[in-house]
């Protein structure tokens, strides 16, 4: 199931029509069916705002429930109410790579960390470089839900962690994924201004993940 498909069955269980849904976050009432695998970010920021109820990690990942747990509609196990799910963290220097840690079970985390309300995801690493400054500095975290290799899994202007060979190397990144003019390409896009998009082949991926969170550190004590 979708994007489409998961806001069809939202809107249908809500009772609220296409023409609807278009007036309250300022589209066409063909809006809906226009949409192939992904939503832009105003359009979800609009969704968030005019739909609190709805749960935009299910809406866009399938992740969790179709409601908010904070919503009546929600199903919520009380019992677990107060259980936060320990993220490991990986040293990707000591490790090899994502591609060692997504195929190896045994690698030992350096260490973990919990953040409540966060939908389930695999694990963290620590980014190094400033291709992402502002937005994500080198020696943040960043916390990662691994996707398989696929171009139809990919939700496109997202921000992925990827690894990837160019010219017999082999690269680890974080970075907007966008379409390419380049048939069999995708264009790897930085917040920093200062690096210039790069497109590489779609099979030159070995590993990606979508980045789920980040966490900022302002002091270095």
């Amino acid at each position: 199931m979708g994007v489409k498909e998961r806001l069809t069955e939202f809107l249908s269980h809500k009772g609220i029509t296409k023409t609807e849904f278009g007036r309250k976050i300022g589209v066409s009432s063909a809006y809906v069916s226009s949409i192939r695998r992904s939503i832009d970010k105003e359009k979800i920021k609009s969704i968030a705002l005019n739909f609190p109820d709805l749960n935009i990690d299910w809406l866009l990942y399938g992740d969790g429930e179709m409601f908010r747990p904070s919503h009546p509609h929600c199903v919520f196990d009380a019992e677990n109410k107060d259980q936060t799910q320990k993220i490991p963290i990986y040293d990707l220097v000591a490790t090899g790579g994502i591609v060692s840690v997504f195929q190896n079970n045994d690698i030992t985390p350096e260490d973990y960390i919990s953040l409540p309300g966060l939908p389930p995801v695999d694990g963290a690493v620590y980014i190094r470089g400033e291709s992402m400054a502002p937005l994500i500095k080198s020696g943040d975290i960043i916390i990662y839900k691994k996707v398989a290799l696929s171009e139809d899994n990919i939700m496109w202007g997202q921000i992925y962690l990827l690894s990837y060979t160019y010219d017999q190397d082999s690269y680890t990144s974080v970075k907007y994924l966008r379409r390419s003019d380049r048939p069999g390409y995708v264009r790897l896009v930085s917040e920093n201004p200062n690096f210039d998009p790069q497109d590489i082949q779609a099979s030159s991926i070995t590993a990606i993940a979508l980045v789920k969170a980040s966490i900022t550190f302002h002091t270095i004590e």
